[in-house]
């Protein structure tokens, strides 16, 4: 089924003060941040989503990566448990949201997991035992969405889906780390290029890719495989330890 919706919520005057490990961090510019982040949001207005968004939430710094708060399968989403505690508080702010539209539940200690280490692929879900997600998390979202979940156990990651991204019929764009992961075995590997990791998370939008800007090499590749691709600049959000598709949910 083709996306119809895209949930997200535009960077706050505070996302400076994220959680980041980037060297970088002290540098976010958020003005820069908010005029990147309406770019990406015009453009998926442009792909035809209906674009839902939440209110600005200055007191909760990394609350425009909607993505980590919730994993959407059919009618039912998971509400996630961030690893972090300081970022509870944003499943309670987009709870009421989602409860509208999808049969909703929350994870529950001693869970810990965050839709960015949730890949979808066609017939299950593929998530990452990571810095941010454990096998709890892994085990509440296989029962309450009722689907099948392969498991990467990959505890120096941040997020499975900062090596991998799931683009359409059978096809994932990883980093040479996961080429080989036996959880992807069955699908169809396009493989980044060497310096171009970042650009391993890209967000596909029934059958258009949206990409950061920069990674010519990775934008080739998908173009000779046969993806439209539209490339943003997006470079303050690294900055966050953001990427793609952290800034949305899509419905």
């Amino acid at each position: 089924m083709p996306f119809t919706k895209a949930i997200v919520r535009e960077p706050g005057e505070g996302f400076r003060r994220c959680i980041s490990t980037h060297p970088m961090r002290h540098t976010v510019d958020v003005a820069r941040a908010k005029a990147q982040h309406a770019t990406y949001v015009k453009t998926l207005e442009d792909l035809g989503l209906e674009v839902i968004r939440l209110e600005k939430a200055d007191g909760l710094p990394d609350s425009c990566f909607v993505e980590d708060t919730a994993v959407v399968r059919g009618e039912r989403v998971l509400l996630c448990r961030p690893s972090e505690e300081a970022r509870r508080d944003e499943v309670t702010a987009i709870e009421p949201v989602l409860s509208e539209m999808l049969a909703a539940k929350r994870a529950f200690e001693p869970a810990t997991i965050e839709g960015g280490d949730v890949v979808h692929v066609r017939d299950r879900l593929v998530c990452g035992l990571t810095r941010r997600t454990n096998r709890e998390g892994a085990r509440q979202m296989a029962d309450w969405l009722g689907v099948g979940v392969d498991i990467v156990v990959a505890p120096g990651m941040m997020h499975l889906k900062s090596h991998v991204s799931y683009i359409r019929d059978g096809t994932v764009l990883v980093t040479k780390v996961l080429a080989g992961e036996p959880a992807f075995a069955s699908e169809d590997r396009l493989v980044v290029p060497d310096g171009e990791e970042y650009a391993a998370n890209v967000l596909s939008v029934n059958g258009t890719v949206v990409m950061p800007a920069g990674f010519p090499r990775t934008k080739e590749v998908l173009e000779r495989a046969g993806f439209a691709v539209i490339a943003l600049e997006m470079d303050e959000f690294p900055k966050c330890d953001g990427a793609m598709t952290c800034l949305s949910i899509l419905l």
